[in-house]
């Protein structure tokens, strides 16, 4: 129960912090992305804030003898390589997102807004996620 509620606490702050910095707003994305336009340097500092954050705590990470609060171990990525499947996941994922204005996380923090094209959007990255499972699995596999 306290795993659930610490998951639920941690997600609604990371929401909040988008909402806040306006980060589900893809009009602000896509003022960012606009470096030949008005160009938006908002998501830069957004960017910096999470560095700030995310560094040290990757630090800590790797430390040993470190491991979560809630038990278990860390999933720290161990692939250094650069292939096809990640040169493509990166190119869709710049496409949907210079197209969007959407990544993942400020999508389902902006699903509370209610809009229909945040809602057709998230149901198509579900929707990728899943045949991207079948379809890996079965290359895998």
């Amino acid at each position: 129960m306290a795993q659930l509620l610490a998951s639920l606490f941690i997600g609604t702050l990371f929401g909040a912090g988008l909402a806040v910095s306006e980060m589900i707003d893809p009009a602000r994305v896509l003022g960012f992305l606009d470096v030949a336009g008005r160009w938006d340097p908002t998501l830069a500092f957004v960017m910096i804030g999470a560095l700030a954050v995310t560094i040290p705590a990757f630090a800590l990470a790797r430390r040993q003898g470190a491991a979560p609060l809630m038990g278990g171990a860390f999933q720290i990525p161990t692939a250094q390589g650069i292939d096809g499947r990640l040169i493509l996941g990166g190119a869709v994922f710049g496409l949907g997102w210079g197209l969007s204005g959407f990544c993942p996380g400020p999508a389902i923090a902006a699903l509370g807004t209610g809009l229909w094209p945040i809602i057709a959007f998230v149901i198509s990255m579900l929707a990728g996620m899943v045949l991207f499972k079948f379809w890996g699995e079965k290359k895998n596999g």
